[in-house]
């Protein structure tokens, strides 16, 4: 059997077998696979790296504003001075170029006094962090196939935990792990076999599981809808293996860049810099898609498609959100929020959205200005009528060009379908969701 006959059967082998039929280690093993296969096609499809290598040059101009506002947060808690260790550490795979780069940008960072930038440069600080943070969510909600943003209140509570409390978390941890590294009685321990042993193994462990907490805590937090914990975990845990191998790679190259130094001159530390934070971004981003092929194995395919329900099933859909909307606000419920829907109705995010869409732009529900956003009917139940929802799906699109008025004039099609208009409306008969409602109590 010759390499291109044996890759067949294994593309086959993967793709054609059933994966319900499998047993449980099985099934897992197939569904790696099928990941597996999913983001490198992602990645070679080009999305990933361009937004992985637009967020280098972002970083690059918002890095020191970021470490600004954290040292603020830092200061005031009088842990500002573990700052350099841990973008020291966070640079180690640069070697001897990571102390230079270091103490430039905490030399940026000190520089930064709130009084000598005055209001307006104060916020055009926050301006700069913020739009950071904005673009990574963009990135995130891109992989996760999320087309609305958050409100302006959430952005403010979500953005001020990863900027304040975000830093704080980390710090905490890393106290906690040198306390621990330096009590007393870890020390008397690891002079007794095996626990010698054991805590050395933990002490080489830590790293990964530091960064497998921090990778997880930003796979849920920052895309725009529910992740469940379990894929943020595996993500979290492929993104961070990929982030010390790629680390220990990197550090091995970089020993070995002289030819660099003596080409790029002083640009060479700058360039180096930012291969890196595109390496930390691409693994961060792929950590992501992970996690999302793992909680919506429907999009697996071989080949990367836009799922498209039929006009039938958008109408399935609408009738559905609906009455599930009115129903929560006849009865005075805690309202549906659009992760909600989706695991109700066991549907895909990105069609959620558009069918929600859809009905907010026809003025059929409205979002609540709560911090997590609900929906309710923007109008009262008697004034909803069942073809007006069936008219709203069925004229989606219908705007500009794309409209019926520009097809050819054909009395004969034109009066069929003025028929099948007339019967829809004969069938409902200007009955409204409150009538639904009523039909299901009865």
């Amino acid at each position: 059997m010759n390499t291109k006959n044996l890759g067949q059967k294994v593309f086959s082998s993967i793709w054609d077998s059933d994966i319900h039929g499998k047993t449980g280690w099985q099934a897992k093993i197939l569904l790696s696979l099928r990941i597996a296969y999913a983001v490198i096609r992602d990645a070679i499809d080009g999305q990933i790296t361009l937004r992985a290598m637009s967020l280098v040059y972002t970083t690059l101009l918002s890095l020191v504003p970021l470490l600004a506002v954290s040292f603020s947060v830092l200061k005031a808690f009088g842990v500002h001075n573990q700052i350099e260790p841990m973008l020291l550490a966070l640079l180690q795979p640069l070697g001897e170029k990571s102390i230079e780069i270091t103490e430039r940008i905490i030399g940026f960072v000190e520089n930064m006094k709130a009084g000598v930038l005055g209001s307006l440069g104060l916020v055009f600080l926050l301006y700069t962090v913020v739009s950071l943070i904005q673009k990574i969510e963009r990135a995130f909600n891109f992989i996760w196939r999320v087309k609305t943003p958050r409100s302006l209140a959430q952005r403010f509570s979500d953005y001020l935990s990863v900027v304040i409390v975000g830093p704080i978390l980390i710090f905490t941890a890393v106290g906690i792990t040198a306390s621990i590294s330096s009590a007393t009685i870890i020390q008397q321990l690891g002079a007794i076999q095996p626990f010698g042993e054991l805590i050395n193994f933990s002490a080489r462990l830590a790293p990964y599981i530091l960064i497998i907490a921090a990778f997880t805590f930003i796979y849920i937090l920052i895309p725009n809808t529910k992740v469940k914990v379990r894929s943020a975990v595996i993500g979290a845990i492929t993104a961070g293996i990929l982030w010390e191998t790629t680390g220990w790679l990197f550090a091995s190259f970089v020993v070995s860049s002289s030819n660099y130094t003596a080409i790029y001159s002083a640009f060479a530390t700058l360039i180096i810099f930012m291969i890196w934070l595109y390496l930390a971004w691409l693994i961060l981003l792929t950590g992501s898609c992970i996690a999302f092929y793992h909680q919506h194995p429907e999009y697996l395919s071989v080949q990367k498609r836009e799922l498209k329900p039929s006009n039938r099933m958008k109408e399935n859909i609408a009738l559905h959100t609906m009455f599930l909307i009115s129903k929560d606000f006849h009865e005075k419920g805690n309202g549906w929020s659009i992760d909600r829907l989706a695991q109700y109705m066991r549907m895909p995010m990105e069609i959620m959205e558009d069918i929600i869409n859809l009905l907010v732009d026809n003025k059929l529900i409205k979002r609540t200005c709560d911090d997590t956003i609900y929906f309710q009917p923007s109008q009262s139940l008697e004034n909803i009528l069942l073809e007006d929802i069936f008219a709203a799906v069925r004229s989606h699109g219908e705007e500009g060009y794309l409209n019926i008025k520009q097809l050819p004039a054909n009395d004969i099609v034109t009066g069929l379908m003025d028929e099948l208009e007339q019967e829809s409306k004969n069938t409902l008969n200007k009955k409204s969701m409150k009538d639904l409602l009523i039909r299901q109590n009865n």
